[in-house]
């Protein structure tokens, strides 16, 4: 009795000190803000305006697969721009490749050039003090979207997620990157030095699509539905305090420092080597144009939805009837695979039908997420046994990426991607699980264009080759196996105890909906 007596008030103390305060503020009415208009005297214009008015009617695609040059066109459209940057991101570390894009729009400002961020606050929180510090910037604005009331500390973190899970569980997953509204960046990259293979530990295999031309203005005015958003938050209204212009200049210090040390570094080397947006206008990094497209973007909305609703699950209702009307082919790259049984179904039709069904995820050795390997291995004999060939990528290549900037040699996939009928192509943020579909927002292009069908499906070919990715297949005993062409295995390979437990649990439990 002693004990019960002594340690009750102490839980009600630690249980008030995790929630207590974990409410957030009033939101303010803000008025609406919008993209700024192309123009006709900044650089990118003079770059970009003959290019675009030479295909009158036409949006350009280029697919960006190597990340030096992903980082290139972000860096150099930075430099060049002249009214207005708006990024979206989920994830922004404060690494070597974050820190320079962060100078570099520190650097835009200060021209007067004004910068929109808007980061979703599961990642940004643990970075509060410097977007708080950016945010005192007078041409910088900054929201974070679905955010959380408490900025630090990871047992507030944890009493706040456990007190609102249902909101907390809910992220914008978007990314994009656009300059004057001339030329746009979307895709599945963040922002880091893992998704611009500058990692010296592990890379992802990403991709995205660099554009220009009407298309762009299309994924201006979903940044701004986004930006404008109930569910969006000034950064300032979270914590006014720490947005000072005392914060900001130990923020230019930081980024100045890193500057001088990372001058010689192999990547800085690469931003001088690669000018990717004259490259791209001079036809050197060569792009493809189409008048059949489709930028498409879920309702920010839908992270606030109590009930499902197909109407703001807006990307995947557009690829659905992608995969379900394709006749000949399908490929499918998504490092977070969890099909369900409907989905499941969906594709072993198509391939009954007659039309070749091709995934490409990751392995459970190269997957960062277990538990999600978890839900997609539940699925996964049914889906070979019913005539889908599945390949699942190494966690570590045998040769150094071609343009990657450390050549680090750890991979993860983390492209999300689809062809069809070797003409139609999806690249985006969508992720073929559960979560993608209902949880968090996402956002994506789909584009008809047989040239960029076929690189896609040279992309699919590539990563599915013996050195990169095994292929799963059934033995005559109805038992999985997985093959390189030169080695065979007979459970998930190179994997640990604890990547197994991890995914059996998953699979267990069944926590596809979370995953």
């Amino acid at each position: 009795m002693y004990f019960a007596q002594t340690w009750r008030p102490a839980l009600a103390s630690l249980w008030l000190l995790l929630t207590g305060c974990a409410h957030l503020p009033d939101r303010p009415q803000i008025a609406l803000a919008v993209a700024q208009p192309a123009g006709e005297g900044g650089a990118l214009d003079q770059i970009l305006a003959p290019v675009e008015a030479s295909h009158a009617g036409h949006s350009g695609f280029r697919l960006v697969i190597e990340g030096a040059e992903a980082f290139a066109i972000r860096a150099h459209s930075a430099n060049l721009a002249t009214r207005s940057i708006d990024v979206q991101t989920y994830i922004w570390h404060a690494d070597s490749t974050g820190l320079y894009l962060a100078q570099q729009l520190l650097a835009a400002a200060d021209r007067g050039v004004h910068v929109r961020l808007l980061v979703d606050d599961l990642d940004a929180r643990a970075h509060n003090d410097g977007f708080a510090a950016l945010a005192a910037h007078a041409h910088i604005d900054v929201r974070l979207f679905n955010p959380f009331a408490t900025r630090s500390g990871g047992l507030r973190l944890a009493g706040e997620g456990a007190r609102d899970f249902d909101r907390i569980n809910r992220r914008m997953h978007n990314k994009s990157w656009i300059a004057d509204n001339r030329i746009a960046l979307v895709g599945g990259r963040n922002l880091g030095d893992e998704y611009f293979a500058a990692s010296n530990e592990v890379n992802f295999v990403d991709l995205d699509f660099a554009m220009v031309g009407p298309v762009v203005r299309d994924v201006s005015a979903s940044f701004d539905r986004f930006w404008n958003s109930e569910s969006t938050w000034p950064i300032e209204v979270l914590d006014a305090g720490a947005v000072n212009e005392a914060a900001l200049e130990r923020l230019r210090e930081k980024l100045a420092r890193h500057a001088a040390t990372a001058r010689d570094s192999t990547y800085a080397q690469s931003l001088r080597d690669n000018d990717g947006i004259r490259k791209l206008a001079g036809g050197e990094w060569a792009m493809q144009w189409a008048s059949n497209y489709r930028f498409v973007s879920d309702d920010p909305g839908k992270v606030t939805m109590k009930k499902r609703d197909a109407a703001r699950a807006a990307v995947a209702a557009a690829i659905v009837p992608m995969v379900r009307e394709a006749k000949q082919s399908v490929q499918i790259i998504s490092p977070y695979f969890v099909p369900g049984k409907q989905g499941s179904a969906g594709l072993i039709a198509r391939a009954q039908a007659g039309a070749r069904v091709q995934i490409l995820t990751n392995s459970l050795a190269a997957n960062d997420v277990s538990a999600v390997h978890g839900g997609y291995s539940r699925h996964r004999k049914a889906l070979v046994k019913g005539g889908v060939a599945l390949w699942e990528l190494k966690p570590v290549h045998q040769a150094k990426t071609e343009g990657s900037i450390t050549g680090s040699s750890g991979a993860s996939l983390h492209t999300k991607a689809l062809t069809a009928d070797g003409m139609v192509s999806f690249v985006g943020s969508y992720n073929l699980d559960p979560r993608s579909t209902w949880l968090n927002s996402e956002q994506g292009v789909l584009v008809e264009h047989p040239v960029l069908a076929r690189q896609l499906a040279g992309i699919f070919e590539l990563q599915t080759a013996g050195n990169r990715a095994w292929q799963v297949s059934m033995d005559e005993r109805k038992k999985l196996r997985w093959s390189d062409g030169t080695q065979t295995f007979d459970q998930d390979p190179e994997t640990t105890f604890s990547q197994r437990f991890q995914a059996w649990l998953a699979r267990t439990f069944n926590l596809d909906a979370q995953l």
